[in-house]
């Protein structure tokens, strides 16, 4: 199937929205929510102008600009800003704060419309998307272990976080490679339990969250993406202390993130981190070869070489998929 063919096929996109079963109902009378465009790079849901609240109410706290960032664990577009994402926090993090929120794309299987009414519909699609987006992702997932919601990894996410807000990301991390390059159900509570442990997380005090504050948090989420007008993924507002506010919608070229933050302050200095490889993998535990080069400036098509020279050396270790590889250091290397 071409590419162009995404434009007139859904794929998994699902939009904020709430738990009840009533907007589930709303949301079938609609044009199908998972209508999604790789080309804009956008995951787009009916607008629904009643619930938009602005973002007047986004503060900037502790740094000259905050993000707050509309995702989901299974958002392949989010997993396609990767590169740009962790980059833009290597070179601006000391002028910005990235607030991670859960958009809840998947509630469920209830819908029928569009193109996609089960698991297996996807699975092309994200094979295709892999390749567009130069980033790893496995289709196969939805033929073999396919996900019945979104909501357990979101809500696992809002657990994590109650633990410790940086070490939660690298659990968000954690379950998006399972699920895009190991195609493991993330809805599952034992690969939760493992990217939880992985991580370093109290597993008791996980669990108990996970079945208790987490799941009020994810439903703040919704809430609060539903009144600042969420249409799609990734959405990210970029806001200052005087409550002007920049977004950025869907997946882009890092100049437009940069250009966000520049936008809104004008005295953020660019940090010029080191690009020796040993430096980015010191900062990230796992790299694509498109991350690799994002991070260091090696062109893309030398890229997965260098990787591999290192990887021949016994520095790195590399898990390959049909649909590209990952590498992280190699620990017992002695």
């Amino acid at each position: 199937m071409k590419l162009t063919h995404l434009l007139l096929i859904t794929f998994l996109t699902l939009a904020a929205t709430s738990c009840q079963s009533q907007n589930r109902n709303n949301m079938n009378e609609q044009s199908n929510p998972l209508l999604c465009n790789p080309e804009s790079g956008v995951c787009e849901i009916p607008a629904n102008p009643q619930n938009s609240a602005g973002t007047s109410n986004i503060q900037s706290e502790n740094k000259p600009v905050k993000v707050i960032y509309y995702t989901d664990p299974i958002c392949s577009s989010c997993w396609g800003i990767e590169p740009q994402l962790r980059k833009l926090k290597l070179e601006y993090g000391n002028s910005l704060e990235i607030e991670y929120r859960m958009g809840g794309l998947l509630p469920d299987w209830s819908y029928n419309s569009g193109g996609i009414s089960k698991p297996s519909d996807v699975a092309s699609h994200w094979d295709e998307v892999s390749i567009y987006y130069d980033m790893p992702i496995d289709g196969d997932l939805w033929l073999e272990d396919p996900l019945s919601s979104s909501y357990p990894p979101s809500i696992a996410f809002k657990a994590a976080q109650l633990q410790d807000k940086e070490k939660a990301l690298e659990f968000l991390r954690e379950i998006r490679e399972m699920v895009f390059l190991q195609k493991k159900n993330i809805a599952k509570w034992e690969h939760l339990e493992t990217a939880a442990r992985n991580t370093g997380f109290d597993i008791e005090q996980f669990k108990a969250d996970y079945n208790g504050r987490a799941r009020e948090l994810f439903n703040d989420d919704l809430k609060q993406g539903r009144e600042l007008g969420v249409r799609g993924f990734p959405t990210m507002f970029f806001t200052d202390a005087n409550g002007r506010t920049e977004t950025v919608y869907g997946s882009r070229p890092y100049s437009f993130f940069e250009a966000a933050v520049l936008k809104l302050y004008p005295a953020a200095q660019k940090a010029n981190y080191e690009k020796r490889l040993d430096f980015v993998f010191s900062q990230y535990h796992t790299l694509t070869a498109r991350e690799f080069s994002e991070l260091t400036d090696t062109p893309r098509n030398e890229s997965e070489k260098v990787l591999d020279e290192v990887t021949a050396k016994g520095s790195l270790k590399k898990y390959t998929t049909r649909n590209g590889s990952i590498w992280q250091v190699n620990s017992e290397q002695k």
